[in-house]
């Protein structure tokens, strides 16, 4: 998953993460935080791209993808910097990296079937440079480390609804950020759970932002807003 829920990918793919509408510690535990579900998600996900060649949905869609992207080349991210997708699902979004250049990417699921099924996706594109592992984020290898850039689309909200103690799995999020990235590094998150003021809380400790990426507004009842929140910190 992206812990459950990152990429999904096929062509028009879905603009949104589980559990999205909640935010905070307003969550309502759910199925959609346990490795359980996102991987009985993915055996089914991996069924129907064998059988149709169907990648999947896209989490946030194609727009959140080509977000970052161009954020990373904006700020002359350089191509051979290492790049971890953390809670990669499917792996569209490593193929999109792939295709634009970036020859250092690794992408990380808890779930062996989400890995498989990004394995699969990388073969049928024809790339050989991709990195893919079954980890658990909250307890990572000590050889996961050293990156530069880290992305989440989904997998901290998915972490947010699990009913064992989110709140405790959140901090050991932050711990592993804060172990797998360099100083100076880039950690780029796509929330639908928490607003850009809950995210600062969240990344307080030993993060700063560093900038607020545009995402596509709301009107409702007069009141406008985003749906989405997509914030680039920088680590301390």
């Amino acid at each position: 998953m992206n812990e459950g829920a990152d990429d999904g990918g096929g062509a028009g793919g879905a603009a949104r993460s589980p559990g999205c509408g909640a935010e905070g510690d307003g969550f309502v535990p759910s199925a959609l935080g346990t490795r359980e579900h996102w991987d009985a998600v993915y055996k089914r996900e991996l069924q129907t791209f064998q059988e149709y060649g169907d990648a999947g949905e896209i989490w946030f869609g194609e727009e959140s993808m080509t977000r970052l992207i161009r954020w990373m080349q904006k700020h002359k991210i350089p191509l051979d910097a290492p790049v971890l997708d953390i809670g990669t699902g499917n792996g569209v979004f490593l193929v999109e990296l792939a295709k634009f250049g970036f020859s250092d990417v690794t992408g990380i699921d808890y779930s062996p079937s989400a890995i498989q099924l990004s394995r699969s996706i990388i073969e049928k594109e024809g790339l050989s440079n991709i990195k893919l592992k079954v980890e658990d984020f909250l307890n990572p290898s000590t050889k996961l480390s050293g990156f530069h850039i880290c992305i989440d689309k989904g997998t901290f909200d998915a972490i947010s609804l699990n009913p064992d103690n989110a709140i405790e799995k959140r901090k050991q999020y932050v711990e592993s950020l804060s172990r797998v990235l360099k100083v100076k590094g880039f950690f780029l998150i796509t929330s639908c759970n928490w607003t850009k003021e809950e995210l600062l809380d969240e990344f307080s400790e030993g993060f700063e932002l560093f900038e607020e990426l545009p995402t596509p507004k709301f009107s409702f009842g007069g009141r406008s807003g985003n749906s989405v929140a997509a914030l680039v910190f920088q680590k301390t």
